[in-house]
């Protein structure tokens, strides 16, 4: 059975003090909340990790980190690799995010490389993909979101599959002004687990949990995960306030 899973990706924000402040306040709200078969994740940037992880001994919410590099180590000035996040206790982690992809440059080859890596590791990981505006508008975001799990994922063997976590991102109604439908969602959700399936089989396509980063919001969670094949959510901004944050996983 598959996961329900709330995800909060903080990208670059929050400082010591108010990554304390934020895990303490989803800490605290979600305490009472049954989560049965439901995940609580969140995402602080690398500095702090440690400083999060410390935060949530004995609690329902999980850190997990926003990348990793695909080597062990050597000269890569300001990566950080598995065994550095491994070593902290971080067990998941998002690779090939829109923003790494369309902001640094990761190719579907590179993120191919990272998969392995984190998979090889040990880490879970959750795996980031989806169109831009331009693809969905040239009715050609079917075949970008299958190119991109195919380079990105379709190398790894089926056992493997217990270890990811995918997150569809349709990038294009992400701060542009489009709005994604829930029956968009889970008609590209639906798509990705026939996928799943004709590439592995059925017990691959049923257990693996596939998210919706598409601007998730308390107003429009309900609907959204209330759909056959969202099995929750990446989310953005509104991960970064306690209130929309806790409403939003009440939603799921």
């Amino acid at each position: 059975m598959r996961s329900k899973i709330v995800a909060g990706n903080w990208k670059m924000n929050n400082n010591s003090k108010e990554t304390k402040t934020l895990v303490k306040g989803i800490r605290k709200s979600i305490k009472k909340l049954p989560l049965e078969n439901t995940r609580v994740l969140v995402a602080p940037t690398f500095v702090n990790l440690m400083s999060a992880i410390k935060r949530i001994k004995k609690s329902k919410v999980e850190v997990v980190a926003q990348n990793m590099h695909q080597e062990n180590n050597g000269a890569f000035t300001g990566e950080v690799s598995a065994d550095m996040l491994k070593s902290i206790g971080v067990k998941s982690v998002i690779i090939g995010h829109s923003e790494r992809r369309s902001l640094f440059g990761e190719t579907d080859e590179v993120l191919a490389l990272k998969v392995t890596k984190a998979i090889n590791e040990g880490l879970e990981v959750i795996f980031c993909f989806g169109e831009q505006l331009e693809d969905r508008k040239s009715n050609n975001h079917f075949t970008v979101v299958k190119n991109q799990l195919e380079k990105g994922l379709f190398h790894i063997e089926a056992n493997a599959w217990s270890q990811i976590v995918l997150a569809y991102e349709p990038v294009w109604a992400i701060g542009t002004g489009e709005t994604a439908s829930p029956e968009q969602a889970q008609e590209m959700h639906a798509f990705i687990r026939n996928l799943l399936q004709e590439k592995y089989h059925t017990s691959v396509a049923d257990n693996t949990s596939i998210l919706y980063g598409g601007s998730v919001k308390p107003s429009n969670a309900e609907e959204i995960f209330s759909k056959q094949d969202v099995d929750g959510g990446l989310i953005g901004g509104a991960s970064l306030n306690v209130k929309d944050f806790t409403d939003i996983i009440k939603a799921i």
